[in-house]
């Protein structure tokens, strides 16, 4: 089955510029809170709810990570038939509920649970935020605006791991729940105050089985579409077994649990800087030029760091400097990933994201729990899976190319 046209882009905002840019990155936003505000308070959860094994507390990750990656198979279609503003809004309300009962949660199951729907909730901040944007932009004005979204939303892991140690110093864990579920409420207020509904009339597609699948036949008929979401997942199954482990690394390798937030901020920052760079220079060379090199040094990195990991040579500096590298690469192939996975799916936006959210997401869930439980005291795993992942994905992104890689165009 052949692609329809791609549906008309605005290529404007419906609101000013910048507040349609910082509106996308704080919904996007919602979803590193949710993960990276808990780092610091995993040994205080396990030690409260009876966790013995350090490696089970990756599963308040885990768990988050699942629920966000099923229901955007959920958030797309329902987004494409109903609209951005009303599923959007009951997904931040159901957020805000699973918040709360993660914060009176009395049992590691019951909180693994809440936060299984608050991932499902999330996700749709996730999908829609996506289809939004597709809805106003395409092409390499997608590519920017993404990049520009994910140079204001890399704020939150550099902020949210601080965010959840300030609360630690002056109340229980609990409260982390708390603050997520206070700062979904202002930014779902804000939403419904200035985002209009950015989906035409025309374009809403009823519900059914027969509509979903024939999505689905158009996604994965699109050798780009698959190709880079199958290799974000693979580049995602690294950072979430970076973000599975950073807390046992800092605590058991370099005994510096103190120093987690700190840790994690200058790694994440590279992100940041490494999305606004691609802002800027997308326009002139392209997604693909720079996703494909960003890819090739990303596999480098990772190669070095195993090296220096698996010879015992490696210092707090120089996995700090490592990882900050390879966070940058992360940054600028994902980033132009998600808008080339998206090029030919303006017709399908809502369902072409959760397509490409779920696969992404749960295939780098997956990824990364396995990385995260291999946590041997070492960062041999870890960097291990980083190659790995990185190695199969150029392989993947080649085929989806024919071969013809680091173009321009």
């Amino acid at each position: 089955m052949h692609a329809p046209p791609p549906s008309a882009s605005l290529d404007r905002a419906p609101i000013p510029f910048g507040e349609f840019v910082a509106l996308a990155a704080a919904l996007m936003a919602l979803t590193a809170l949710g993960i990276d505000s808990m780092l610091p308070a995993l040994p205080a959860i396990a030690d409260d709810l009876g966790v013995a094994n350090a490696n089970d507390r990756q599963h308040v990750i885990t768990s988050f990570l699942v629920g966000f990656a099923v229901a955007q198979l959920a958030h797309g279609p329902l987004a494409d038939r109903f609209g951005r503003r009303p599923v959007l809004g009951f997904a931040l309300l159901f957020g805000i509920v699973a918040n709360a009962v993660a914060a009176l949660a009395d049992s590691f199951t019951l909180l693994l649970a809440a936060r299984f729907a608050a991932g499902m909730a999330i996700a749709g901040a996730r999908v829609i935020t996506v289809a939004m944007v597709r809805d106003c932009f395409a092409g390499r004005a997608m590519a920017r605006v993404m990049s520009l979204v994910f140079v204001v939303f890399m704020a939150a892991p550099v902020l949210a791991p601080a965010f959840g140690q300030i609360v630690l110093l002056f109340a229980p864990w609990r409260w982390i729940f708390v603050g997520n579920a206070a700062v979904a409420a202002a930014i779902l207020a804000w939403f419904w105050l200035r985002m209009p509904e950015t989906l035409a009339p025309e374009n809403r597609s009823p519900l059914g089985l027969s509509r979903l699948a024939a999505g689905a036949r158009i996604f994965a008929a699109d050798r780009s579409a698959v190709a880079y979401t199958l290799a974000a997942a693979l580049l995602s199954g690294g950072l979430f077994g970076f973000i599975n482990s950073i807390q046992q690394v800092m605590e058991v390798i370099f005994g510096r649990p103190e120093l987690l937030t700190i840790v994690f901020a200058s790694i994440a920052g590279t992100m940041a800087i490494a999305n606004f760079a691609n802002s800027r220079i997308v326009m002139r060379f392209g997604t693909r030029l720079i996703s494909h090199s960003a890819l090739a040094g990303f596999i480098v990195v990772a190669g070095v760091h195993l090296v220096v990991a698996a010879s015992g040579g490696e210092s707090l500096l120089v996995f700090i400097v490592l990882q900050a590298l390879l966070m940058a690469c992360f940054g600028l192939a994902t980033s132009n990933f998600s808008a080339m996975a998206m090029e030919n799916m303006g017709a399908i936006a809502g369902r072409a994201s959760s397509l490409q959210g779920f696969i992404s997401t749960l295939g780098g869930a997956l990824i990364g729990a396995a990385i995260g439980q291999a946590f041997d005291g070492s960062t041999v795993p870890l960097y291990t899976g980083f190659l790995v992942s990185g190695l199969i994905a150029l392989v993947i992104v080649a085929i989806g190319e024919r071969g013809r890689m680091f173009r321009p165009h």
